[in-house]
């Protein structure tokens, strides 16, 4: 199999409880939820993204077999210890199989993945992000952190606390609106303490 990859590059995790670490992100093209096209979004399954994934256009981006994929991730993180990946998109679990897994793993990697939990996530993964869409069945429903993007109407986070996650993070929705959610994100976790605030750090940054 060929993996369709818009970009790939070294960075320091921006999100969620790993944030701040330096990671290599390898992005995927294409996502279960949207096409990326703007004309599209209105009638979108998730109509809040603030990711480019169409095309393989980015830096690194191609079609890679799973050694040249795996050699490209290790080559961008050289000789430092703990490499790190996180395979996100889009939805990276419409692409990562065993044979990708594998090669990373043959190179040192941990794995971590960030999806929108509607495809169950195959074995081998070290560190699951799910971030549930509204009105979309997640299937993916145990993993390191669940990550809900805020404030999303027709989802009710006391739900979500029944899934099998190591940490619940609320995170402000991006955009137009990005201080009245930043706001509401907070009051959240403030009246809750089962929730932990994450913030986009890599945007205050400048980071990719």
């Amino acid at each position: 199999m060929s993996y369709a990859v818009k970009e790939i590059f070294l960075t320091l995790q921006g999100e969620g409880m790993q944030a701040g670490r330096r990671a290599v992100f390898l992005r995927f093209s294409g996502c279960n939820l949207w096409t990326g096209r703007e004309e599209d979004r209105a009638e979108a399954r998730c109509r809040f993204c603030d990711t480019d994934f169409v095309g393989m256009n980015g830096v690194n981006g191609g079609r890679y077999e799973a050694d040249a994929l795996a050699a490209k991730v290790a080559e961008l993180w050289g000789e430092a210890p703990r490499p790190l990946v996180v395979m996100t998109g889009g939805e990276p679990l419409l692409q990562v199989d065993a044979p990708l897994i594998a090669a990373l793993r043959a190179r040192g990697f941990e794995l971590a993945v960030e999806t929108n939990g509607t495809i169950a996530a195959p074995p081998g993964i070290d560190w699951i992000c799910v971030s549930p869409k509204a009105g979309n069945e997640v299937v993916q429903r145990r993993g390191n952190e669940l990550k809900l993007v805020w404030p999303q109407q027709g989802i009710d986070p006391a739900e979500l606390l029944g899934w099998d996650f190591d940490h619940f993070l609320i995170q402000p929705m991006d955009g137009a609106d990005a201080a009245t959610a930043r706001a509401a994100a907070i009051d959240y976790v403030l009246a809750d303490p089962r929730w932990r605030l994450s913030i986009q750090t890599h945007k205050l940054l400048g980071l990719p």
